[in-house]
């Protein structure tokens, strides 16, 4: 055991002296690779460091024009041109690069992925769909489509963007989005046929798509179908109903129009009592008062505060505590709270 443990001492200084001279070689290596940089790019390094990319930039830009060849720098410039927004420098740095008939086809492919994002960053769309189509067939295809989505939902070209949502595997909510924006269009145009075959897709895509059972409602009802927009509309329960808000207000019209008030208010109150918001409470508490008066109104609001302790719910208790305050006094002092109260729930 001794006699080995002699032989590794002997050892230590051979390969301490290995080591040493690798590292030598190693160094002078990234010492003259170091000598070859021109004196430029430390410039432009060290004012990325101390966050100055003005400077950085002017740095980097005599780099390249010392030495053209340096295609990443090229890539790094055009991509701070683009993120400073100076898109026509990030163009002209990703056109120079395409010309290069040196170029090798991956970074050719790179380059071209790079010019798609500056002209979609600059609005210009035509010419970013025509560089992101080319890509389709490339390594970049996955993030190309992605843009490609991008502009055609800028240009709001719903049927490009539907194609193409499922040709991807899109998120499905997005795609009822935008079967949803071809219903409004189909609405607009009185075409209510079109716009439901679009709604019936949208909740296909996506069961649970408030807007599409919203629509839905709205287009039954334009077509004096009130019952039918009725159950649409609460069909968004069971969808998500944290969005029953946003039909308060028609499941309310809809059942004043068919002479219902008190049905279509007692299912409002039963969505805050089991949904509590402060938009239900809001849109109960004006129809309640519009309905049955500031008494009904104000038990109404003070039940729910018991319940749900809100500074809405404060700021309506008040407001039916003024109404139906007897003197000019009480009303002013009503008021005031009401006032401070009221600049927090804005």
């Amino acid at each position: 055991m001794a006699e080995f443990e002699y032989w590794w001492l002997l050892g230590f200084p051979l390969f301490f002296g290995l080591g040493w001279i690798a590292a030598r070689i190693d160094i002078r290596q990234i010492v003259t690779e170091s000598r070859t940089l021109p004196r430029s790019y430390f410039k432009g390094l060290n004012f990325l460091l101390n966050e100055q990319p003005d400077k950085a930039i002017e740095a980097f830009i005599e780099v390249v024009k010392v030495d053209p060849e340096t295609i990443e720098l090229h890539f790094a410039l055009g991509s701070l041109f683009r993120r400073r927004g100076e898109y026509d420098r990030a163009i002209r740095m990703h056109q120079n690069l395409l010309e290069r008939a040196a170029l090798p086809d991956d970074q050719k492919v790179i380059a071209l992925a790079e010019l798609g994002q500056d002209y979609l960053k600059a609005g210009i769309l035509d010419r970013a769909e025509e560089v992101f189509t080319k890509l389709e067939k490339s390594p970049q295809a996955p993030a190309a489509r992605a843009h490609l989505l991008e502009i055609y939902e800028q240009e709001k070209d719903w049927s490009r963007a539907i194609a193409l949502a499922r040709e991807i595997g899109a998120d499905p909510r997005e795609l009822a989005q935008y079967h949803c924006e071809l219903a409004t269009s189909e609405m607009a145009s009185s075409r209510p046929d079109g716009a439901r075959r679009h709604l019936e897709a949208a909740l296909e895509a996506n069961r649970k798509c408030v807007r599409a059972s919203l629509l839905a409602g709205d287009l039954e009802r334009l077509a004096a179908n009130r019952e039918r927009a009725i159950e649409l509309w609460k069909r968004i329960e069971s969808q998500d109903p944290a969005y029953l808000a946003l039909a308060a207000q028609r499941i309310y019209e809809a059942h004043v129009e068919g002479g219902r008030a008190e049905e279509g208010l007692r299912l409002l109150a039963g969505y805050l009592e089991r949904y509590p918001s402060l938009d239900l409470l809001d849109a109960v508490f004006q129809h309640t008062l519009e309905a049955k008066g500031h008494e009904e109104a104000y038990k109404m609001v003070r039940d729910e505060l018991r319940r749900n302790p809100t500074l809405l719910g404060l700021d309506r208790l008040l407001e039916a505590q003024i109404i139906a305050a007897a003197s000019p006094d009480k009303r002013r002092d009503l008021e005031l709270v009401r006032n401070l109260v009221h600049g927090h729930t804005r």
